[in-house]
């Protein structure tokens, strides 16, 4: 069966299934409102206001309720109506009368009924309760929904399940969602103490912890020797700016909910920057620039500040403050095919080194209400097209995609569980130099416009962070682990010279740290393994006396009798070759 056919049969499955539970929970409360009850990726969902909280108890005997009604086979009855007949017949049901006034006047009013349950939907389903398997589903959370996702609306209690076309698929998605779990980077986060998250202290804004600062510091450190390696320059801009600035670049028409209240100092309004190019700008700005100036590529880990719904924030994923790995390229036309294909060549080298292969690429092109002329839209799309095929990437394209203000590739990693992340995201910008009056004197002497370019090769710090936890679930590769080595003594004897290797190691550039506590030397094995440090060096008296190391590996392998010297110059290539072990 074609990929797109099966995704067509499991919405059907879905679908129904949410109507049998609709029907089985009415069966538990005869008076509850019904909202609605779609599927959706992996599963399905509907929303009911009931007449009391909803244990989680209580969906072992919806779940049953469940299989004996997919037991009697029942069908799926489509009914077209007339909008009065449908009024009638959801008399006593609130949000169903408020969804049929929504449907158009012009637009057929249908119910679907499987004998004991009767939905307004336009369908499609299943053709009976046969072809939905009693063990192929499974009900999975109760949760809180505002009625049409408004706050101002009542809030409903929305049950959560999911289906599957037979019972080893739904195996295997549950497997997976226990490997996602085991995942978790707030999990992890909490259990390698890598970071926190502070309610009282403000949503939405994170703390690094020391373990979880030495990643970053790799991370960053990196970032900036790859960037000075392919021509770029640093830049650093305030946090702060007068709102002209974000008048100028338009974001006070098209992003303020998103920006933090304005602050009134001096007699100007300021805000708070929620992203960094107007700064870029403000410094190409500050002189003129020939042809010959071009291309500037300047970057910056620019810390910025949006101010995200509480309901929509989750762990390092979405936060209110946030470090971009921001970088603006200004180029002249002629230099935008060559320019195009060094970011984008530039962009699967970072990726790469942090252990992404499985990567597609994204074309988004203009829309229908877009700035910048035709001409130069298609040229700029072309030039990211060309870029994507000469790397032999797999790619989509989606039409009409593309920002108002020029056309764009997105990159898409997979990460060790099949998870699809974007990071990258190359832009055209053809709208802020207009704005901006960014002018350069080309060869024959005229001012022109410069082309911009925004581009983030990681997209966040924070949210990079936290998609590295997941891929790695916690074990990272030498070269980020925060912790490389933890060096072992097998009894108190050998303290003195735990610390001497310690301190050896680190002059070498290491992370390494003795375990110079009270536990016996098995525990602290345990604890290092829990804590998924890459290398593990076991000390003794044969050890100390020839200057050698036992080596107890995270993946289990174990060498003894390793001299010092090779020891480390093992780890050194392993950490710059930035494998895993």
């Amino acid at each position: 069966m074609a990929k797109e056919e099966m995704g067509e049969k499991l919405s059907k499955i879905r679908h129904s299934m949410s109507h049998v539970m609709a029907e089985a929970v009415l069966e538990m409360f005869p008076t509850a409102q019904i909202a609605i009850g779609p599927s959706i990726e992996n599963g399905f969902y509907y929303d009911f206001e009931l007449p009391r909280q909803l244990l989680s108890e209580d969906l072992e005997e919806i779940s049953n309720r469940m299989k004996a009604i997919i037991a009697e086979n029942k069908m799926f009855v489509r009914t077209a109506v007339s909008r009065e007949e449908a009024k009638k017949f959801f008399a006593d049901q609130k949000y169903k009368l408020e969804l049929l006034d929504a449907i158009p006047e012009d637009e057929e009013v249908s119910l679907y009924n499987q004998g004991g349950f009767t939905d307004l939907c336009r369908g499609p389903h299943v053709e009976s309760t046969k072809e939905l398997k009693a063990d192929s589903f499974k009900l999975m959370s109760i949760a809180g929904a505002y009625w049409r996702g408004k706050e101002s609306n009542p809030m409903l209690t929305r049950i959560y399940g999911t289906a599957w076309a037979n019972a080893k698929e739904l195996r295997l998605y549950l497997q997976h969602l226990e490997d996602v779990e085991k995942r978790d980077h707030r999990k992890l986060g909490k259990d390698l103490d890598l970071f926190s998250l502070h309610e009282e202290a403000g949503p939405g804004l994170v703390y690094w912890h020391p373990m979880g600062a030495r990643i970053r510091q790799a991370i960053e450190s990196f970032w900036r020797e790859e960037h000075y390696a392919n021509g770029y320059e640093m830049v650093y801009t305030p946090h702060i700016g007068k709102s002209w600035l974000w008048e100028t670049s338009g974001h006070l028409d098209f992003y303020k909910e998103g920006m933090y209240p304005k602050m009134d100092m001096d007699k100007s309004d300021y805000y708070v920057k929620p992203m960094n190019c107007p700064f870029h700008i403000m410094i190409y700005k500050n002189s003129k620039h020939s042809y010959r100036d071009l291309p500037f590529r300047w970057a910056e880990l620019g810390t910025v500040y949006r101010y995200e719904k509480a309901g929509a924030m989750h762990g390092l994923m979405r936060v209110r403050g946030f470090t971009q790995d921001d970088a603006h390229l200004f180029v002249t036309p002629d230099q935008m095919n060559e320019e195009i294909l060094e970011v984008l060549r530039f962009s699967l080298h970072m990726l790469h080194s942090f252990g992404f292969v499985d990567i597609k690429a994204y074309l988004s092109t203009r829309p229908e209400k877009a700035v910048g002329e035709v001409s130069k839209w298609d040229a700029a799309t072309e030039a990211l097209r060309q870029a994507i095929e000469a790397e032999g990437l797999s790619y989509e394209v989606d039409e009409g995609g593309g920002a108002f203000y020029g056309p764009k590739i997105d990159l898409k990693v997979k990460d060790a569980i099949g998870r699809e992340w974007q990071l990258s995201t190359v832009q055209f910008d053809f709208n802020l130099p207009e704005r901006f009056n960014m002018t350069f004197v080309d060869k024959d002497g005229v001012e022109k416009r410069p082309y911009m370019i925004h581009r983030a090769l990681l997209g966040s710090i924070e949210r990079f962070f936290g998609v590295l936890i997941e891929h790695y679930a916690g074990a990272f590769p030498p070269w980020l682990a925060p912790e490389q080595i933890k060096v072992i003594p097998v009894g108190e004897a050998f303290f003195d010279y735990a610390k001497q290797l310690e301190k050896r190691l680190r002059l070498e550039g290491l992370r390494a740290s003795a375990d110079l506590g009270d536990d016996r030397m098995n525990a602290k094995i345990r604890n290092a393994q829990q804590l998924k440090i890459p290398y593990m060096v076991i000390i003794g008296d044969r050890e100390a006396t020839n200057d050698q190391v036992s080596i107890r590996y995270r993946n289990g392998k174990q060498e003894n009798g390793v001299l010092t010297s090779d020891f480390i110059a093992s780890v050194k290539a392993t950490i710059a070759s930035k494998e895993q072990l």
